[in-house]
């Protein structure tokens, strides 16, 4: 004869635990449990049964095996409303289980300590414990299942209500699946992380697992819901790690238009600061000082920054505080603030400023979303190891040290614009910017506009190849003295003529920067 009301507890986080077992046992279920749970019950008073009385067999290998039995998972996986199943039950002895109440070995909370070895986290990979949740979820119907602590005053609420009925159980089956499938995806990615990425190494399968962090007050639009995601081994200095330090809750947009700010002003290693609005750089600044790199940021596009986003790659300190105090921005982005810096934004109530904590890191991979699936790549990290003395020198004229410093700070900050695109730059900051176009030339008109007479003796970046002359002369029309491009086109002669006949040093760099 088969027992009612039987519950199994099994788990690592006892929260709760002595109350959620009082309150089942008051209700008239008779608990079954492992080693340490089956201790911390009785510790607490309470009777319960230690699982091997219902397996009649001892744990045995260090606890890696001791629910993995017949007695256990019969008593979940039988339907209730199947004759025959109920025949096996009883043939054998065995009880009902009608409700499971499991959370896992601390995988993740393991991998996170710092020098864990491999052998330390094998031995965190739960067994029994996703075999049984997933046991229990898969008979919802006629089976309980808890996997989180914060549920277990609602399970007895239910219990006691009698309004545990099939919408409430399905309801704890899909957080079931969503628990252990979660779990798995940890697993997956630590062990696959090890591995590295790398062109060879792109996953057969891509397993994604984030935690939610927020609910976002609207997507792109206000008509669309929007949230934030954090994946699990997040580094410190990615923006999804980053602190809030004040000012009013963050956006969509706010986040979307920071990572571009965040992964240009990675770039450099000199003092930086990157003003991005609408997903794209509006102006980039470097200098001795942060302050100095700032105010070239705001100069580079005065009209642009307003309500724009602000990054910058040093620990933000007073003076470029200052600075920062007089331009209306919606969101600061820094690895950390010194105290004097922190007394001068307090003052812009409404600035959001987040602290990174520590220098801007980078993605494993860049993932964009279409229809039905996913792209994934490798980040586009080749600037930052570019050499610009291995440029090939491609016309008449060399580029002088000071134009060779000025294109290669123009050719990290055309990395982050949008394609076509094109940037030129002048003393350390860009003074025009060209993205987002279907054709080049236009960029480059869009460019020389917003330049309007810092044009003259600037330099020119083009993030991909040059394939008409056409582009060329509208850059020898408004004084631009260099020009940096991939090269490869093949009609990459008639560019470098125009260069050379206006007097315009040209390099190749043999790499392109699409950014689309």
């Amino acid at each position: 004869m088969t027992l009612p009301k039987t519950a199994l507890l099994s788990v690592y986080d006892k929260t709760g635990l002595a109350e959620f077992g009082g309150g089942l046992v008051s209700m008239g279920w008779q608990l079954v449990s492992t080693g340490g749970t089956a201790r911390a019950l009785s510790g607490a008073g309470i009777p319960v049964t230690d699982v091997s009385e219902v397996t009649g067999f001892p744990e045995i290998m260090d606890g890696r095996v001791k629910t993995l039995h017949p007695a256990i998972f019969g008593g979940i996986l039988a339907r209730r409303g199947d004759a025959r199943h109920m025949e096996q039950l009883a043939g054998h002895g065995l009880r009902e289980i009608g409700l499971v109440a499991v959370n896992l070995y601390p995988f993740r909370a393991t991998v996170e300590r710092p020098g864990v070895t491999l052998d330390e986290a094998v031995e965190n990979v739960d067994i029994g414990g996703p075999s049984m949740i997933r046991a229990a979820a898969k008979n919802y119907r006629d089976v309980l299942v808890v996997t989180d602590p914060g549920s277990y005053d609602a399970v007895l609420a239910a219990l006691r209500a009698g309004a545990d009925g099939e919408d409430f159980r399905y309801r704890l089956a899909c957080a079931a699946f969503a628990h252990t499938a979660a779990y798995d995806a940890v697993i997956a990615g630590w062990f696959g992380g090890r591995i590295g990425a790398g062109p060879e190494t792109m996953p057969q399968r891509l397993v994604l697992y984030l935690d939610k962090l927020a609910d976002l007050t609207y997507g792109e639009n206000p008509h669309q819901a929007a949230a934030l995601y954090r994946e699990p081994f997040a580094a410190r200095g990615l923006l999804a790690t980053a602190r809030q330090l004040q000012g009013k809750p963050l956006s969509f947009n706010n986040l979307n238009d920071a990572q571009g700010a965040v992964e240009a002003v990675r770039e450099f290693a000199v003092p930086a600061a990157v003003a991005v609005k609408h997903a794209t750089p509006c102006g980039v600044g470097i200098g001795e000082t942060l302050a100095e790199a700032c105010q070239k940021a705001h100069d580079a596009d005065p009209v642009s920054i307003y309500g724009g986003i602000l990054a910058v790659n040093r620990n933000l300190d007073g003076d470029a505080a200052e600075v920062l105090r007089r331009i209306h921005l919606d969101l600061l982005v820094a690895p950390g603030y010194e105290p004097a810096a922190g007394a001068v934004l307090a003052r812009k109530t409404s600035l959001r400023v987040l602290e990174l904590g520590g220098p801007a890191a980078g993605n494993t991979y860049d993932v964009k979303r279409i229809g039905g699936g996913l792209l994934l790549q490798t980040p586009d990290a080749a600037a930052a190891a570019e050499d610009p003395a291995a440029w090939k020198v491609a016309g008449k004229r060399r580029p002088s040290e000071a134009e060779l410093a000025e294109l290669a700070f123009a050719w990290k900050a055309v990395k982050h614009v949008r394609s076509n695109a094109i940037v030129l730059a002048r003393r350390g900051m860009t003074v025009g910017i060209g993205g987002g176009q279907t054709n080049r030339v236009e960029a480059a008109r869009i460019a020389v506009r917003q330049a309007g007479e810092h044009a003259r003796g600037s330099v020119l970046a083009s993030d991909a190849y040059i394939p008409f002359p056409d582009t060329v002369e509208v850059a020898a029309a408004a004084g631009v003295a260099a020009i940096v491009q991939p090269g490869g086109s093949i009609r990459d002669e008639e560019a470098v003529a125009a260069a050379d006949a206006a007097d315009i040093a040209m390099v190749f760099t043999g790499t392109r920067h699409l950014r689309h």
